[in-house]
């Protein structure tokens, strides 16, 4: 096995380079993502090595650029989406929603939709509200779509590989606050499906479960609870349509007790999602009710509230807390 230490955003890269190396098929299409290689410099040196015909920098209209891919897609490409950042893809949202999600329905299968739209989503690097949203339970509750969100350099590369090669259309969200975080890459073997939950931490007290930049908070509780006496399974939940609920399950009726975090809003979120179903599911195992920590249900506050807006390790352990009072 080759491994290699390497931030998120460059296992992205990677990840990209080699989808773009195995198959002609696949295009790179955004704003800024060639000679600028993307504000986040995720494409970077993507275009002088595959050219122009291969990673496009397009005129910034998101509607058109979404619409192009689609047109692409149907004609046998395998195009990926930039959008530079989360609340920029709201123009295109019809394109997504109306279109792209209910063309293979449409035609009774005899189409793919082989298109992956990249969009970095989240908080805490000190932006204004339409660079820092959260904007997946728009996506998540669209049938038609796949919604994924790596967490770590390593699902980075290869879960990026593996919506290239979907036959769906899949909204990848990449939790740009992990963009300058280093991991170990496996560049031989993927970890895990690209829908699959997997629990990153082993614990017997109160499971935590969360998705994208959240993961991260999570791990930093469960050690400061750890310190506490209090044991903690970590739960990465990878992707958010369809869900892979069974490792979820498994470790709620393991525990008794789930804290579900993350950046969004909490009303009509996934959060709710995931503890109706936890519920429905896992009811005679719980102990308490299912906790959630979310972002507030206000627009995402300017730089100086940023802290206390997005969910932190304090939060996500005085959920644990009120879990345990029960």
């Amino acid at each position: 096995m080759t491994f290699e230490t390497m931030p998120f955003g460059k296992a992205l890269n990677a990840g990209m380079r080699r989808a773009l190396e195995d198959d002609d098929r696949v295009l790179l299409m955004g704003e800024d993502i060639g000679k600028l290689g993307g504000v986040f410099r995720v494409t970077e040196h993507l275009q002088r090595d595959f050219g122009e015909k291969r990673v496009l920098d397009t005129p910034l209209a998101e509607s058109g650029l979404v619409g192009t891919g689609i047109g692409l897609a149907m004609a046998g490409f395998r195009p990926v989406i930039e959008i530079q950042f989360d609340g920029f893809v709201f123009p295109a949202f019809d394109q997504i929603t109306t279109q792209l999600a209910k063309l293979t329905n449409r035609h009774e299968g005899a189409i793919s939709m082989p298109l992956v739209i990249r969009i970095p989503y989240g908080g805490r690097i000190g932006a204004i509200e339409h660079h820092q949203e959260s904007p997946e339970a728009y996506f998540a509750h669209t049938p038609g779509l796949r919604v994924v969100s790596p967490s770590t350099p390593n699902d980075a590369y290869w879960m990026i590989q593996d919506a290239i090669a979907s036959s769906d259309p899949v909204i990848f969200l990449e939790p740009k606050s992990r963009y300058w975080q280093k991991g170990e890459v496996d560049l031989d073997r993927r970890a895990a499906p690209l829908h699959a939950t997997r629990v990153v931490r082993p614990g017997t007290d109160v499971t935590l479960a969360g998705h994208g930049a959240m993961v991260a908070v999570l791990l930093q509780a469960a050690a400061i609870a750890e310190g506490e006496g209090t044991s903690c399974e970590v739960v990465d939940v990878r992707s958010l349509s369809p869900i892979d609920y069974d490792p979820l399950i498994e470790s709620v009726r393991s525990t008794g007790r789930l804290v579900w975090a993350q950046e969004a809003p909490g009303h009509a979120s996934i959060g709710g999602e995931i503890a109706a179903t936890v519920a429905e599911r896992a009811f005679y195992s719980l102990e308490a009710p299912v906790m959630r920590v979310a972002g507030f249900d206000v627009p995402f506050p300017p730089a100086k509230l940023e802290g206390i807006y997005v969910p932190d390790a304090d939060r996500v352990l005085d959920a644990v807390d009120r879990a345990l009072s029960y």
